[in-house]
């Protein structure tokens, strides 16, 4: 499925992957590190919170800049400050330190291998680098490599659990970051040898010829249109729904299971090993059904049933239950991010994809870095239910405005 992709966006991919790795071992097991560390639920959730309000800001700057600097000076930027956050990390457990690393290196929130408040960056860099007519696919292979990634990283956050007799407890979670700083140096060696070049639309792709940087950023000045400002800015409404949901259970998850269950990072890690890597096969069979239900049928039928299992989740009375709703609501949910991409993306033209992808992950970011502190302050009051509640509420509302939405746009 990969050969016949521009070698640009194989190169992302691969860098997708690289980094996918460490995130997926520390959305497992970093809130656990702490815990061990004896932070607080409000602490850690706050933590949280701080460094997705410092992605929020940072995705505010990089996506509009991209489009008129090119993305790739930015990717390689944020994985230089990878390399010394995790350094610091391995090196030291001092909070202040420890705090300083987790919030510019986006410990433990997980993006599915994205580049945190650079992938709108990396978005419209990817979106550039193929035909339009490719985007489902190139967004559905890009979401499943991140994922197949993330469950490889799942499994590498079983190791402390098996290290708890040799190393104490805090020891046994520090060998983790050297996981995301090799995998930094690995995204460093697949992005230098990537070139940013744009899929010609003009009379020049009859030559197969492509346009650099530099060129494009001269060719193209116009501003955004009216109309189209319009309609970022609304989707942009509906898109917090969606991250204030997500915020309020998704960074949190392995603690919840912890605090529910009292499991710890074998049990943990291996389960959200099988989710990640179940929603990366369900991000391929969603390609396939938007063949038959197109990209808004198969993000609302997905979603949908996601919701369901989400609302069953915080009722489950055993742990493995609880995963195995987890594990299938992860599928379905993180299986149709393609499909959202590709669809945001499209909404304006190929100069101002940076500034797209921007709003897209501002709109989820800034609500979602609320989520931890609320939910911390919930699961210090022993209330561990009610975080669900409250994401099935907005996410199913979200559900409701995004189909509206692009029936709309389609009128």
């Amino acid at each position: 499925m990969l050969p016949d992709l521009p070698r640009n966006t194989r190169l992302l991919m691969a860098a997708r992957m690289a980094r996918s790795v460490g995130q997926g071992a520390l959305v497992v097991d970093f809130a656990l590190y702490l815990h061990v560390l004896h932070w607080s639920a409000i602490r850690i959730g706050g933590l949280y919170t701080l460094s997705l309000l410092l992605g929020a800001l940072t995705t505010l700057i990089v996506g509009p800049l991209s489009d008129r600097f090119g993305a790739k000076r930015f990717l390689l930027g944020y994985e230089v400050v990878q390399l010394v956050a995790a350094g610091i990390a391995f090196g030291t457990a001092q909070p202040a330190w420890l705090a300083l690393a987790a919030i510019f290196g986006a410990f433990g929130r997980g993006a599915n291998g994205g580049a945190g408040p650079f992938a709108p960056a990396e978005q419209a860099w990817m979106s550039r680098s193929a035909a339009q007519h490719q985007w489902s696919r190139v967004f559905h292979l890009n979401t499943s490599v991140g994922l197949a990634g993330m469950g490889a990283g799942a499994l590498l956050a079983t190791i402390p659990g098996l290290l708890q007799g040799i190393l104490p407890g805090p020891e046994a979670y520090r060998s983790l970051f050297m996981v995301v700083l090799l995998g930094s140096i690995a995204c460093l060696y697949f992005l230098r040898r990537a070139e940013e070049v744009y899929w010609p639309t003009d009379a020049s792709s009859e030559k197969g010829e492509v346009v650099t940087a530099a060129t494009q950023s001269v060719a193209t000045k116009a501003e955004v249109s009216a109309k189209s400002g319009k309609i970022l800015l609304h989707f942009a409404a509906i898109n917090a729904l969606n991250g204030l949901g997500i915020g309020m259970v998704g960074p949190l998850m392995a603690y919840w299971f912890h605090l529910r269950f009292g499991v710890g990072p074998t049990a943990i890690g291996a389960a959200m090993a099988l989710a990640f890597f179940s929603a990366a096969i369900m991000s391929l069979l969603g390609l396939r059904l938007t063949q038959r239900f197109g990209m808004v049928g198969t993000v609302t039928r997905m979603r949908l049933l996601g919701l369901i299992l989400l609302l069953a989740l915080p009722f489950a009375p055993v742990f493995w239950l609880a995963m195995l709703l987890y594990i299938s609501r992860a599928a379905l949910n993180q299986g149709s991010i393609g499909s959202r991409q590709a669809l945001f993306l499209g909404l304006v033209g190929k100069d101002k994809r940076g500034l797209a992808a921007t709003v897209n992950s501002l709109s989820l970011q800034a609500p979602r870095s609320i989520g931890p502190s609320i939910a911390g302050l919930f699961f210090e009051a022993e209330m561990l239910t009610t975080p669900f509640l409250l994401a099935v509420a907005l996410q199913g509302a979200y559900l409701i405005m995004f189909r509206r939405f692009f029936r709309q746009q389609h009128q």
